[in-house]
């Protein structure tokens, strides 16, 4: 386990926002990212919570932001070094992301994330 402060482990997350195509980016819609210190569940590293662009219809309006949660304690109860950390924040980050795109875990874990 590694310490990062939450100020370092917000800045990690926004390098890893960073590093997503920005034509990704620009379709995202309607969506928050937020660093949480600890997960609802133990083991969570990320969570995302909302409806997926893929599920969105003509019906889909004045709702509140879906919500991607990022777990500062999670992570770097899992991490040994500050690279780890950095590695596992770009993991979880895009992972959260892709199910905002509508890319459920088995999906994911078939191409590797």
């Amino acid at each position: 386990m590694i310490e990062v402060s939450r100020e370092k482990f917000e800045e990690l997350v926004a390098e890893a926002l960073d590093t997503i195509p920005p034509e990704l980016v620009q379709v995202m819609e309607n969506v928050v990212m937020v660093v949480v210190d600890d997960p609802p569940e133990p083991r969570l590293l990320g969570l995302y919570t909302g409806i997926p662009l893929t599920e969105r219809g003509e019906w889909y309006s004045g709702v509140l932001p879906d919500r991607i949660e990022i777990y500062r304690n999670s992570i770097c109860g899992v991490c040994e070094s500050e690279d780890e950390v950095i590695e596992e924040v770009q993991i979880t980050v895009v992972h959260e992301i892709a199910h905002h795109f509508g890319i459920n875990d088995d999906r994911l874990h078939e191409l590797g994330w």
